[in-house]
């Protein structure tokens, strides 16, 4: 029996499971995979400071592929960092891109910002113009509750509550998923959100439920997949890893969950934002470049000199499945977990 939430009503999926965007990296098959399988699935932006390659111009073709290959609804990332030399043209571009194409029009339902203000999309009058005449929602990562608050203050229509436990870039307050979840419950019990940083089981999907959120969104469980376009040297990684193989270090927008290896054992971690953009400051073109390539390395197979973004539920994490199956699974032991939950009330 489906799980149904005010996520799965929402978007029109058939269970509350979201692929987390993976920026800088392709995860168009991806996309097409979790969709198809029931759940939400997310194009990242990819890129990453990166003049050469225009991922306005990739978005678009990747979005026009994944209506080629599946009716189901689906989502997009735009990342709104102040180093973002693209998400002034993403939030502006891709919007009336989607109204000029009646397919993506209907199958796109969820536009995600994250890694910065969030901001610029609903004040994109194409955006505004998108959000009138179709169903698309606006979310955007809060990784704090500060930023929940200001979120909520911008009138997005709901949020990603994502825990330091999660892969990829973190706030500088590092609280857990479960307390951060629970501040959210506390201050806007209302909104709609995902609950993220942490999640790759189906106890997990029942905790967040429990929690008020109407869905979990996955990085680390769907690169562990067999749809995934990462490399498979990247992928083999995370069976056979614990949760604490990861470390909190900076990257290039902040800090950054990544696996332990050569490449984040030699970076240090600031300690506040204040400290990050007085290193911003001192930053060259070709020091920017490097970081860059550390995360290319890393897609490519590289995992020793890469950045290799991975959260703690890598220890959770024991083999590579076909995307449908970890799907599945999950629901399912979610909602046995939701029944043994319920039969302590006698």
């Amino acid at each position: 029996m489906p799980i149904e939430t005010k996520i799965t009503n929402m978007f029109g999926i058939k269970h509350p499971i979201i692929a987390a965007p993976m920026a800088p990296f392709h995860t168009t098959e991806l996309t097409i995979a979790v969709s198809e399988a029931g759940g939400l699935g997310v194009l990242s932006q990819i890129g990453l400071l990166d003049e050469d390659r225009n991922p306005v111009d990739v978005m678009k073709k990747n979005m026009q592929y994944v209506v080629e290959h599946t009716d189901k609804p689906f989502g997009f990332n735009i990342r709104t960092s102040r180093l973002e030399p693209f998400a002034s043209a993403l939030c502006s571009e891709i919007p009336k891109f989607i109204l000029g194409n009646r397919r993506i029009k209907e199958q796109c339902v969820y536009a995600l910002t994250s890694a910065g203000s969030p901001k610029p999309l609903p004040s994109s009058k194409s955006f505004q113009e998108l959000k009138r005449s179709s169903q698309i929602k606006h979310f955007h990562v809060a990784p704090a509750l500060w930023l929940a608050k200001k979120c909520v203050d911008t009138e997005v229509d709901g949020l990603v509550v994502t825990g330091n436990e999660g892969g990829g870039h973190q706030s500088y307050e590092k609280v857990s998923s479960l307390v951060l979840l629970q501040q959210v419950q506390q201050e806007f019990p209302n909104i709609p959100r995902i609950a993220c940083g942490g999640f790759a089981t189906g106890e997990g999907l029942a905790a967040a439920l429990s929690l008020g959120a109407g869905a979990i969104a996955m990085g680390s469980r769907f690169i562990a997949s067999k749809e995934c376009e990462f490399h498979d040297t990247y992928k083999n990684v995370v069976p056979p890893a614990k949760a604490q193989d990861t470390i909190l270090v900076t990257g290039i927008l902040g800090p950054i969950r990544l696996w332990k290896n050569k490449y984040s054992l030699h970076h240090d971690l600031v300690a506040t934002k204040e400290e990050k953009i007085t290193q911003e400051s001192g930053m060259d073109k070709e020091e920017l470049g490097a970081a860059a390539r550390a995360y290319d390395l890393a897609y490519q197979g590289n995992v020793d000199d890469g950045a290799v973004l991975l959260g703690q539920s890598i220890g959770l994490i024991e083999s590579i499945e076909n995307v449908s199956v970890i799907i599945e699974r999950i629901v399912r032991d979610a909602e046995k977990a939701i029944k043994d939950t319920v039969s302590y009330f006698k």
